[in-house]
């Protein structure tokens, strides 16, 4: 069973959505075979109603948002990116999600230090051990450009990244 927490932004959520996604995500469940933690976030901006949905399951993380005028059309969407993510990466995924992997501490975010002009936003996370194969495949579902991890061969902090011509590139750093 999902651990679902809800969080409105500029909105409240009702029972009645909390239903229905509670309904709509018993799709995703037999993906995994832990009780995953989920956290959909509701934003009401104007005419738009934005569904962010954040799955965390041994380790890993699946997102996916999507907006439009109403908000359980905005849910419908997320899961359909989700579950086609999931399907998508399902041989990678299936030796992911069975191992038991500890599961890290949730990203802290931080206010900009008064007077910071170019630096609009700080976050502390634990950096997860994988190999590069595994970065890769957390950064899509993700739905990022880039993912920082350390890398189980070196013990080292990387970066894998998507590069404009759709590969991969990887940042190690040299001592000097």
């Amino acid at each position: 069973m999902m651990n679902i927490t809800y969080l409105g932004r500029k909105t409240t959520i009702k029972d009645s959505f909390k239903e229905y996604a509670e309904k709509r995500l018993k799709r995703l469940e037999k993906f995994f075979d832990d009780d995953p933690n989920v956290m959909i976030v509701v934003t009401n901006e104007g005419e738009e109603e934005t569904v962010e949905v954040t799955i965390k399951s041994r380790g890993m993380f699946f997102r996916g948002e999507k907006a439009s005028k109403d908000r359980q059309i905005s849910l419908d969407l997320v899961v359909d990116v989700l579950s086609s993510q999931i399907v998508r990466n399902k041989n990678r995924l299936e030796r992911r999600l069975k191992a038991p992997v500890p599961m890290p501490v949730d990203p802290v975010e931080l206010e900009p230090a008064d007077g910071a002009d170019a630096l609009v936003k700080t976050k502390k996370f634990p950096v997860a051990v994988m190999d590069v194969e595994e970065a890769i495949l957390q950064m899509n579902l993700l739905g990022h450009e880039f993912f920082m991890f350390r890398n189980g061969d070196s013990g080292e902090v990387n970066v894998v990244y998507r590069r404009k011509d759709g590969n991969y590139g990887l940042l190690e750093p040299v001592q000097d």
